[in-house]
């Protein structure tokens, strides 16, 4: 059963909030703690929600869906200048006559400039600053790994399908490995790409890394919840 950590961070800070007006010895105590721990979760709660949905009258919000376009030229640019080169096609193809298999390359393939180039778009966007209290940048590279083994599955599915692959055929049977040929295969990639659209785009980022930024809500919580502990003391 997968534990809902933001349900459980709000849920403890209004625990706290409510023993605040039973327990009369450490009332503003237990006040302070629950109402900082409390804002702390929900403002991160809501910043996550920002980062995948627009928010009317909230500049900057929903900078994932704003920003696909960068994310698909990454996707493309990763393709063309890692695995598609003149010099690799002409290698892997020659002689070849069947299906091709590009997986082994494609898992041997180094995703981290997609990774980076997502990092600094969620570096740049108002979050940023955000995210610097928990590590800046270096925040997010818990999510490298399962981003990487995702992107993976997900270029593995579109140079398998039937459309990638009869294009490559074709060229194959009637055309030397030249110039023309990885214009074709760019056109085909940016065929495939041009089917995502920001909702897409959304989901697969929001699938790969909003389990992980659930702990900005525990960390709010937490760091919120200490500020509210210490302010208690100076009142």
């Amino acid at each position: 059963m997968k534990i809902n950590k933001s349900f459980i961070t709000n849920f403890t800070a209004i625990v706290l909030i409510t023993l605040s007006f039973i327990v009369e010895t450490y009332s503003s105590v237990l006040l302070f703690t629950g109402l900082f721990a409390l804002s702390g979760a929900i403002t991160n709660q809501l910043a996550i929600h920002m980062l995948f949905e627009k928010v009317p009258f909230l500049y900057g919000s929903g900078v994932i869906p704003a920003r696909f376009e960068a994310f698909k030229e990454a996707i493309k640019n990763l393709m063309m200048n890692e695995f598609f080169t003149k010099e690799q096609l002409d290698n892997f193809f020659k002689n070849e006559e069947k299906q091709i298999d590009l997986k082994p390359i494609i898992e041997d393939t180094d995703f981290s400039p997609a990774f980076e180039a997502l990092s600094k778009t969620v570096m740049e966007s108002q979050f940023g600053g955000m995210l610097g209290m928990f590590g800046g940048e270096s925040a997010l590279d818990g999510l490298k790994e399962p981003f990487s083994k995702k992107m993976k599955s997900a270029v593995i599915d579109i140079v398998n399908s039937e459309t990638f692959n009869n294009t490559l055929q074709s060229h194959m049977q009637s055309s030397e490995l030249t110039n023309d040929m990885l214009k074709s295969i760019e056109k085909v990639i940016d065929s495939r790409l041009d089917e995502l659209t920001p909702q897409i785009v959304k989901e697969i980022v929001q699938k790969l890394i909003k389990e992980h930024l659930d702990w900005l809500v525990v960390w709010g919580g937490v760091f919120g919840g200490l500020i509210g502990l210490l302010s208690s003391f100076l009142v």
